[in-house]
């Protein structure tokens, strides 16, 4: 795995995840190492406190800039903007909800329409209609063209957010030919913080209205429409095209393809088997030690997030809430061509080729590598590389001259 300037194994990683976007203009190198090395330790509310004073100074920049004119100088610093106050506040993922969090969410997505509406074409902010509500997103045009093309739908994971998408996925697509649509579903983004929509395992239920949506638009090639899957996504992704068949194709970045299996791998044997038997005190004592976990600052962030996201009130909750998830008796289902990848130093995707052999359509497994800079999660420092490969294959399925 990449480790650039902390200690701690997962801060240290959502700092690669900020720089690792700097190559769209998400991100200054420099300004993320120098916010990382103010922050005290494992000092969450540091951690917040840092991101967001280098968010405002990015921000006061960009305004500035605007006020003279410079809309390319100022474009910039909103989009950093947008990315310092994600990162203040991922961190903070836990029930009951942080208004620390909210806030974060509010600032990065109002810093980041700042910076959109500065782009030569600036997207349209859209509301998709959802299960009596709807979810926020964006839709781009590739170069303003009007016209049919083919289109990709960005599916983000579990502490993602729809501005981020556009910058780990979106302006790649953009510089391809692609339209784009980005958006958040319920569990992710705006969708959780500010209107309370947790995760839910039936993603089909959220992908059929999006595609819904992105068909009856009129400037949508309907034949050549594409899913792509971030983290979560990459497991929610192929759940949702095993039922929904008008996706064209689709990609899977380093998802599980099962996470409850994934979740009981880590759990020591005895108490794991005494879990799954239903023993009564087996299950106590794993619900005490997850409790126990999850008030560690870095090492319990997963379940704390987990609890959130899914809307469950304490730790096993949410484990036994991952039962849901598995694609075991669904990729058989999957009928459009899949690009499946994982990268060497991320457990998360470890189960990603078993998707892949349970898929039976025209598909290609990627794995990354640590020698070439891409073994981390969703391959955080080296997205112009994976964007190379998944592309090409996409470009490739879909008829699409690069």
């Amino acid at each position: 795995m990449t480790r650039l300037a902390l200690k701690d194994e997962l801060l240290d990683a959502q700092l690669l995840r900020a720089v690792g976007s700097a190559p769209y203009g998400a991100a200054d190198v420099g300004e993320c190492l120098a916010t990382a090395f103010r922050v005290k330790g494992t000092d969450l509310s540091s951690w917040y406190d840092e991101w967001t004073l280098t968010a405002e100074s990015a921000l006061a920049l960009g305004e500035e800039q605007l006020a003279t004119g410079r809309t390319a100088t100022a474009r910039s610093a909103f989009f950093r903007a947008s990315t310092y106050f994600r990162t203040s506040g991922v961190m903070l993922m836990a029930t009951p909800i942080d208004d620390r969090l909210v806030h974060s969410n509010t600032r990065q997505t109002a810093s980041f329409r700042q910076g959109a509406a500065l782009l030569a074409s600036p997207p349209e902010i859209v509301s998709i209609p959802y299960d009596g509500t709807t979810l926020p997103g964006y839709f781009f045009r590739a170069g303003g063209d009007r016209g049919r093309r083919p289109a990709v739908i960005l599916l983000g994971g579990y502490d993602g957010t729809a501005e981020e998408l556009y910058f780990f996925n979106g302006a790649a697509a953009l510089e391809r030919g692609y339209h784009v649509l980005a958006f958040d579903g319920p569990g992710q983004g705006a969708a959780l913080l500010q209107q309370g929509l947790v995760m839910r395992p039936d993603y089909e239920s959220v992908v059929t209205p999006v595609v819904d949506y992105l068909l009856g638009r009129g400037d949508i090639d309907p034949d050549r429409v594409a899913l792509i899957g971030l983290s979560l996504g990459a497991h929610l992704a192929p759940r949702a095209v095993s039922v929904e068949h008008r996706i064209a194709a689709c990609i899977a970045d380093c998802g599980s393809f099962d996470l409850f299996d994934a979740a009981v791998e880590r759990i020591p044997k005895p108490l794991a088997a005494g879990m799954l038997e239903d023993r009564r005190l087996a299950t106590g004592a794993l619900r005490r030690i997850l409790r126990f976990l999850a008030a560690k600052l870095t090492a319990g962030w997963a379940l704390r997030r987990g609890q959130l996201v899914h809307g469950v009130g304490d730790p096993i909750s949410y484990l036994f809430a991952l039962r849901d998830y598995s694609l075991k008796q669904r990729a058989a289902n999957v009928s459009c061509p899949m690009f499946i990848c994982n990268a060497e130093g991320d457990d998360i995707g470890a189960s990603a080729p078993m998707l892949f052999d349970a898929v039976a359509v025209e598909k290609e497994f990627v794995h990354f590598t640590i020698a070439e800079g891409a073994g981390d999660h969703c391959e955080a420092g080296a997205r112009t590389l994976y964007h190379a490969r998944s592309f090409g294959w996409l470009d490739g399925v879909l008829g699409l001259e690069s």
